[in-house]
């Protein structure tokens, strides 16, 4: 005899990045056990193949989410998150004033934002007098899964990161996108900077669109409060540790 089918609600959230309005599930009890096991397998590999096949599934295959920026990414995890399996998280977070004792606190995950900085850029000016620069777009899924990993690339990895990003070299009027032009010829463009002009682009990326909260976390032996940020998916599924302020 057929089981009943079991039907699942569905919710709507607006992309970051563009605004646009995307409908979504709840993860199913299948779906939240492969997540898990990706993100407690560090592999970045595995991380991106769980995140694709999930998030799509869940967007009722409406979006390419190779594509969306990684911060559209987490932010669309979060969010179904919270309709699967509660608002508020709760944490047990070591104390930074002691380093050893650990406060609880919670954190209402569904008003967690994407949190732009002030000095961010798409439009880097490389050389003010011959008005030369890139334009940039933000790294998706098919160039890095974890954008905050570039501070610990490899000098080819940055290179590679950094082409696989730029929109068009300009100067003046006249730009050149990066699909009229080879691989090693931006390469070659790249490696041409000085240390000044190469720090404004990696600029680009330290200064990038994140999810992040702060909150504040109360040692119950000392009573000293500390302030903590929570910053990108690994921090908020418990399986790494929020930054103090």
């Amino acid at each position: 005899m057929a089981l009943p089918i079991v039907e699942t609600p569905r919710f709507e959230l607006t992309l970051p990045s563009t605004d646009m309005k995307v409908q979504y599930r709840p993860f199913l009890v299948k779906e939240e056990k492969v997540l898990y096991m990706a993100l407690e397998s560090g592999d970045e590999n595995q991380m991106q193949s769980a995140t694709k096949d999930i998030l799509t599934a869940v967007t009722f295959n409406k979006i390419d989410v190779e594509l969306l920026p990684t911060f559209d990414v987490e932010y669309i995890f979060l969010q179904v998150r919270a309709k699967s399996v509660g608002e508020v998280a709760k944490f047990k977070i070591i104390c930074p004033d002691d380093s050893k004792t650990y406060g609880d606190i919670e954190v209402d995950i569904s008003k967690v934002e994407v949190q732009v900085d002030d000095a961010h850029t798409n439009d880097v000016l490389l050389d003010e007098k011959r008005k030369l620069g890139v334009m940039l777009k933000y790294p998706n899924m098919k160039v890095l899964y974890d954008t905050q990993g570039i501070k610990a690339l490899k000098y080819a990895d940055i290179l590679k990161l950094i082409i696989g990003c730029v929109d068009y070299i300009y100067e003046g009027e006249k730009n050149y996108p990066t699909t009229e032009s080879t691989q090693e010829e931006l390469k070659e463009f790249f490696e041409n900077l000085s240390q000044d002009q190469f720090s404004k682009i990696r600029k680009f990326f330290d200064t990038m669109p994140k999810l992040r909260h702060t909150t504040k976390v109360k040692n119950p032996k000392t009573g000293v409060e500390s302030t903590i940020t929570f910053s990108g998916l690994q921090d908020f599924f418990g399986l790494a540790s929020p930054t103090t302020a």
